[in-house]
């Protein structure tokens, strides 16, 4: 049986500027993930079917319920967290 086994970072906590980041990794996320699903056929559906490739997720980021867009974050968020964890440093130039 699986049993997931994720870096802990709860050790780490990120500087204001990667908090502030945060945001725009998630938006970007939400970017690829559309896109992905658009060039494997799926289209905007008011409901999530698999077989008709429909889902009501594929509009733009800002217009997402709450819920999706904090799965989003906490996907980025975890992203920051593990590469600070292991010893990386993020800089903006």
């Amino acid at each position: 049986m699986y049993k997931p086994e994720p870096l802990d970072t709860s050790h780490v906590q990120l500087p204001p500027a990667l908090l502030e980041l945060t945001e725009q990794i998630a938006r970007n996320v939400h970017e690829n993930w559309s896109a992905a699903r658009l060039a494997e056929g799926w289209t905007y559906g008011t409901v999530r079917d698999d077989e008709k490739k429909t889902t009501p997720c594929l509009i733009p980021y800002d217009e997402l319920p709450e819920s999706e867009r904090e799965y989003d974050r906490i996907t980025a968020m975890q992203t920051l967290k593990m590469i600070v964890a292991l010893g990386y440093t993020i800089e903006k130039k």
